[in-house]
């Protein structure tokens, strides 16, 4: 039917009674889709290490990203539409991770962006986020660097930056007694944003314990070959070691070196590998991993927002046991809870608006409440967990702990 238009010279429109009722015909017989569905999946763009250094990292850091768009969608979505997850293999390296997020924001148009790992990488990622002016919400790479930048769009979705890590562990040192206390400790850190300042920090704060140095050395991040340096730490008799590590791999070669040496401290503290689940248990030994110790911002058995749903998900998708998961995996599901609660609050993929909402509000996570500075730095604490018959357990401080610390560590088995 064709719809008659009368235009008058006094510049008036009339509308006949016939074109009324063919426009009221014509909506009604093709009713409108809903918004939602018409407008397609949300689609949340990263950069993710499935190769190089930090794959192991990597793999457990899509799996949080994947568990969390499951569980949105299979509870309608975010504001109705379905979330779709659209990534990248950075291969471990600064150049590659900065070229994904510049496709994926330009090229594949994605809505919203979340972070890779390690501190080296988000970098350069949050740099090209705050280009194009989408926030950014990381699992990982809470180093000084990275707050240093300034990035008005990046947080930081952990309960503390991570140079604060091993303070706890420096104040559970000064509740022991000093006759008991270990006397020396050995410090090997890789050579990387992340893990050197928070082994600087913490060893600032153990010398203070009176714990003295004899071993203190950093391992440029190109070098894979760390007997030499097992060696040295072996032959340093240090009663206590410390290990500043971005991933596993170090962590888990000195403590092959360290079995094979019977070199067996009072404690091992690690920055990563004791937090990476079944990774870290199948490469040193079930029975190995008892005493070892390693900062943490979640725990399993933690009743914490969403935490035994998560917990489900994860074993129905992957299978074995809870201490098999990665410390990576409810970070980066931690991301997608806060990501989530800011749409939901505004409403909207509008990105300036939900920097300011990330900025300015509080959220619920695996990990706890969780809250920004100006900087994006979390404002809040994490705490020591150590390995006790095969399952990592929070050990300090008193209000996390569910056990005390077993102290010295049993000799290796």
């Amino acid at each position: 039917m064709r719809t008659v238009i009368a235009f008058t010279r006094s510049s008036k429109w009339l509308l006949s009674f016939t074109a009324i009722v063919a426009l009221i015909l014509s909506v009604s017989a093709f009713p409108s889709q809903p918004a939602s569905a018409a407008a397609g999946p949300i689609k949340i763009g990263f950069s993710v290490s499935l190769s190089g250094d930090f794959s192991s990292d990597g793999q457990a850091i899509l799996q949080g990203y994947q568990l969390w768009a499951n569980d949105v969608n299979s509870h309608g979505g975010l504001l109705g539409r379905k979330v779709q997850l659209i990534h990248y293999d950075d291969a471990s390296t600064p150049t590659q991770v900065a070229t994904n997020y510049t496709k994926l924001i330009t090229s594949d148009k994605v809505d919203l962006t979340v972070g890779p790992f390690s501190s080296l990488l988000t970098i350069p990622s949050a740099a090209v986020a705050r280009r194009y002016g989408y926030a950014f919400l990381a699992p990982a790479g809470g180093g000084p660097s990275v707050f240093q930048q300034n990035f008005p769009n990046f947080f930081f979705v952990q309960p503390s930056p991570v140079a604060d890590n091993l303070v706890s562990f420096a104040n559970w040192l000064k509740s022991v007694p000093v006759s008991k206390r270990p006397k020396t400790a050995a410090y090997i850190t890789v050579d990387d944003p992340f893990a050197k300042p928070e082994t600087d920090t913490g060893r600032s704060f153990i010398q203070r314990r009176g714990v003295r140095t004899v071993y203190n050395t950093v391992v440029p991040a190109e070098v894979k070959d760390f007997q030499p340096i097992a060696l040295a730490t072996v032959h340093s008799h240090a009663q206590l070691v410390v290990i500043g590590s971005p991933g596993s791999d170090l962590t888990i070669a000195l403590i092959h070196t360290f079995i094979q040496q019977h070199y067996s401290p009072k404690a091992i503290i690690a920055t990563s590998g004791p937090d990476q689940g079944k990774t870290f248990s199948n490469a040193v030994g079930l029975r190995n991993t008892e005493g070892i110790m390693v900062p943490e911002g979640w725990w399993y058995g933690a009743k914490t927002f969403q935490n035994p749903e998560f917990i489900k998900s994860y074993l129905q998708r992957y299978h074995g046991t809870v201490a098999d998961i990665s410390q990576d995996v409810p970070e980066a599901y931690s991301v997608g809870q806060v990501l989530q609660q800011a749409v939901q609050k505004i409403h909207s993929l509008n990105n300036a608006a939900l920097i300011r909402e990330i900025h300015h509000d509080r959220f619920q996570t695996l990990q706890g409440p969780m809250h920004f500075d100006s900087a994006g730095r979390p404002m809040g604490q994490s705490f020591i967990v150590q390995w006790q018959n095969g399952k990592p357990l929070p050990v300090y401080p008193s209000r996390y702990a569910v056990r005390n610390v077993e102290y010295p560590k049993p000799a290796w088995h």
